[in-house]
């Protein structure tokens, strides 16, 4: 598979890359995405929540009234889940909601991300490029010379760019992020997949270990 090379005016530098056909032009495995989409966002929780049940309220532990002879049911204690500031039964206790699944499975994962941006023609190569400053105005021509300023894309260089991640960063819809970083929740959330030339090369050789 061959994709043309773009310059950061949009225009087509005539030069052609070949991308490896293992990872762009597989059969995507939606399975594989789901569970490393899934455990990318189990890892976004924090997982702190907590509330108290009947052993942790502070309240008096007499017996509110007498066992038998009111016509209701007996009760032993104000904490009790069914009065109103009594513990809370079964409450969410602090936990850790990542799981496990394997390198292969997340390889797989990332490069049927890959096949279904290419198989809907939603990626483009472009030249490498810097800023000599971060400044939004720089970043926000690049997507405009494409024709991708309101639209949800995902830079995908071969190292950290300090200037060209600040520029990027105040700009909705826009995210930048390395070949190391790069995880199949970004390349399905993006509708358009930046990927500089020089990352490509790199990105191969992960992804085919």
């Amino acid at each position: 598979m061959e994709l043309s090379v773009l310059n950061i005016k949009g225009e087509d530098t005539g030069k052609k890359v070949s991308v490896s056909e293992e990872i762009f032009g597989i059969e995507p495995n939606t399975h594989a995405i789901y569970l490393d989409v899934k455990l990318y966002l189990a890892n976004q929780r924090q997982g702190t929540h907590k509330s108290k049940e009947r052993a942790e309220i502070n309240h008096s532990t007499r017996k509110i009234k007498r066992q038998k002879g009111t016509g209701g049911a007996r009760a032993g204690s104000i904490k009790s889940p069914v009065f109103i500031g009594g513990g809370r039964i079964f409450g969410p206790r602090p936990r850790d909601y990542g799981f496990k699944i394997n390198k292969k499975v997340k390889s797989l994962a990332r490069k049927s991300a890959f096949s279904v941006k290419a198989q809907s023609d939603s990626i483009s190569v472009l030249e490498a490029f810097t800023f000599d400053a971060p400044k939004t105005k720089s970043y926000l021509n690049v997507l405009n010379s494409l024709a991708l300023v309101n639209t949800k894309t995902l830079l995908i260089l071969p190292s950290v760019d300090s200037n060209v991640y600040l520029s990027s960063r105040n700009i909705p819809k826009a995210k930048v992020t390395t070949v190391d970083a790069v995880n199949t929740y970004d390349l399905m959330y993006a509708d358009r997949l930046l990927i500089s030339e020089s990352a490509l090369s790199i990105l191969e050789t992960q992804l085919n270990k």
